[in-house]
């Protein structure tokens, strides 16, 4: 009844009065009218008083910062060093937004000098909206879905601007490459520069926004994304591309054009089941070209350890312009393990199946084997079991609990232990990551009955099979042990060489390869075939690698993502030399 009382006292009022009328309404039929009251005045009040009132609260600030008091969200007083020798611990709340205003502004005068100011207070909501006016987005829309193909903005349509990192990398010379390999007789060196990057998927980075807090909303947009990650492939131009969490549809739409317009000819392995993204190896057509692609799919239907929609890609390169005869073939595998740190026995069933695809393919005929580059993120620390497990080519796992096996977490009490086998016999792996049975190393097209007839009359174990095969094979020959313990024992006989060392110079801080506001650890790699380790030095020699960075350097531009970084994770590439064509 007031309300219709109000309303037919208002219709006789003057326009002047509707304003007042309209604000005595809201301060009755709203609890919130305190509030509310001096945000609507706002906007009868002229610029220059509003002006004076916003530096005023922004001074009021400062004397709070100053006395203790926090000055804004994340910010607790003085920042204090932080011991990051252990990977995997949570992150200070002053990682959020301590760097955040310089960040913006050094960027803003870099790009528009002149046109934006960036705030002075650090971590303010004004430099989140400086963010977006710079990026010319919403914060509203700031993870938003791309638009359909064809129907970009002009500014994603535009020839891509450079782009410069903010972290301080440089490129660090292998001791090895003092004494490079010089060209046999009637061969030649071929330099190769391999990248490995997990660029984040749009789709998980949505699902799990509380990683990305730290981060303007306007920069985790997926046009302003997709101009960085685009422009960051063109700056470093590596020769192959080892690419993880790519969304099928912007690689479809998006990423595969770019890179095709680069010289790249590019191989995708989506995930299974009702996951968006997977692996990608893309690679210089200039320099390499296509002999074979093998996607592996780790689920295995009624497996209930292998469960799981992870992937591989195991791809065989030959040098352009090389014969069909020459021998000279590069095996290239690009993986994304799971995630859980809880669960190690996945993890290394998963690796399993890889690298016993690994090991059928990266074979010569005559019994001599292919170098092989392995890269990915496999989730798991430098000093974990599972990556222990990569390079020395065995893992004693008795005792050993589930959560331990990756390096993500600390702390395994409660947890179970690591059973033997880990994996079913149904799988067809052995503990030396093969394939138990001969028939998976030849063609669908060839019998294996001539081998199951061999295996009869000779009455050879299962084990025994393997250990012939792997000899065939010409990688390290695995090391005869006591059945009780071989049966708490995986093998497997790639031999792998890390390109990164866990700890930086000079001060052997630990070396970070993915950050968010929750943690900082190294979980990506690119591991090869020494050349020393194949006969006639068919492996590859590593020259020299882009440095990762340490927690401090990340921290100083406010983690990752970040406005330049748009990845929570780094790229990692390195520069290899590869003796190919004849040998005497």
């Amino acid at each position: 009844m007031f309300l219709g009382l109000l309303s037919g006292i208002g219709s006789g009022l003057l326009p002047q009065h509707l304003s007042v009328c309209r604000l005595a309404l809201v301060c009755l039929t709203s609890p919130r009218w305190v509030s509310t009251y001096p945000a609507l005045m706002m906007d009868h009040e002229p610029p220059s008083k509003r002006s004076r009132s916003a530096e005023e609260k922004r001074s009021v600030k400062d004397r709070d910062a100053n006395r203790g008091g926090g000055g804004g969200p994340g910010l607790r007083g003085v920042s204090r060093p932080r011991d990051t020798s252990r990977p995997g611990k949570v992150l200070s709340e002053d990682f959020k937004s301590k760097h955040v205003a310089r960040t913006m502004r050094d960027m803003s005068e870099r790009k528009d000098a002149g046109k934006h100011t960036m705030s002075q207070s650090r971590g303010s909501k004004s430099d989140l909206r400086c963010v977006d006016e710079m990026l010319g987005t919403s914060s509203r829309d700031a993870v938003g879905e791309p638009p359909p193909p064809g129907t970009e903005s002009p500014d994603l349509q535009a020839p891509m601007r450079g782009w410069e990192s903010l972290l301080p990398r440089w490129w660090e010379g292998s001791p090895a490459c003092a004494t490079a390999m010089a060209p046999h007789r009637g061969g030649r060196a071929l330099d190769l520069s391999v990248m490995s990057y997990n660029i984040l998927s749009q789709e998980l980075l949505r699902a799990n926004g509380y990683l990305y807090t730290h981060c303007p909303p306007a920069a985790l947009r997926w046009s302003h994304r997709l101009r960085n990650l685009l422009a960051e492939l063109r700056h470093y131009d590596a020769d192959v591309l080892c690419l993880q969490e790519v969304q099928e549809d912007h690689f479809e739409n998006q990423i595969r054009p770019a890179l095709h317009a680069q010289g790249y000819e590019c191989v995708y392995k989506k995930r299974t089941g009702k996951k968006p993204d997977g692996c990608v190896v893309a690679f210089k057509t200039s320099r390499l070209c296509l002999l074979s692609s093998n996607p592996v799919e780790f689920f295995r239907p009624g497996d209930a350890l292998l469960d799981r929609d992870n992937v591989g890609l195991v791809v065989l390169l030959r040098p352009a312009g090389a014969g069909v005869d020459d021998g000279d073939v590069l095996c290239v595998a690009n993986t994304h393990l799971l995630y859980n740190p809880r669960r190690g026995d996945v993890k290394l069933a998963q690796l399993a199946i890889l690298l016993a695809e690994i090991g059928r393919l990266a074979r010569l005929p005559n019994g001599a084997a292919h170098p092989v580059l392995l890269c990915g993120d496999f989730n798991s620390t430098p000093w974990s079991p599972l990556v222990t497990f990569l390079l020395n080519g065995r893992l004693d796992y008795r005792h050993l609990p589930i959560g331990t096996v990756s390096g993500q977490e600390y702390g395994s009490r409660g947890q179970r232990l690591l059973e033997s086998p880990i994996w079913s016999p149904a799988l067809g792996i052995n503990q030396r990551c093969q394939y138990e049975s001969t028939c998976a190393s030849v063609t669908p097209s060839h019998s294996c009955g001539a081998a199951a007839v061999e295996r009869e009359i000779s009455e050879l174990t299962v084990q025994e099979v393997a250990q012939q095969a792997a000899a065939q094979q010409g990688f390290a020959q695995p090391t005869v042990a006591d059945k009780a313990l071989n049966s708490w024992r995986l093998e497997h006989g790639v031999p792998l060489r890390s390109c990164y060392t866990p700890c930086l110079p000079p001060d052997g801080r630990a070396a970070i390869t993915t950050c968010h506001s929750r943690c900082a650890m190294m979980v990506d790699y690119i591991l090869y075939t020494p050349c020393e380790s194949l006969p006639g030095e068919r492996g590859l020699q590593l020259l020299d690698r882009l440095l990762l960075v340490g927690q401090p350097e990340l921290e100083e531009v406010n983690g990752l993502p970040n406005v330049r970084h748009s990845s929570d994770h780094l790229p990692l590439l390195a520069h290899f030399r590869w003796m190919v064509g004849e040998r005497s």
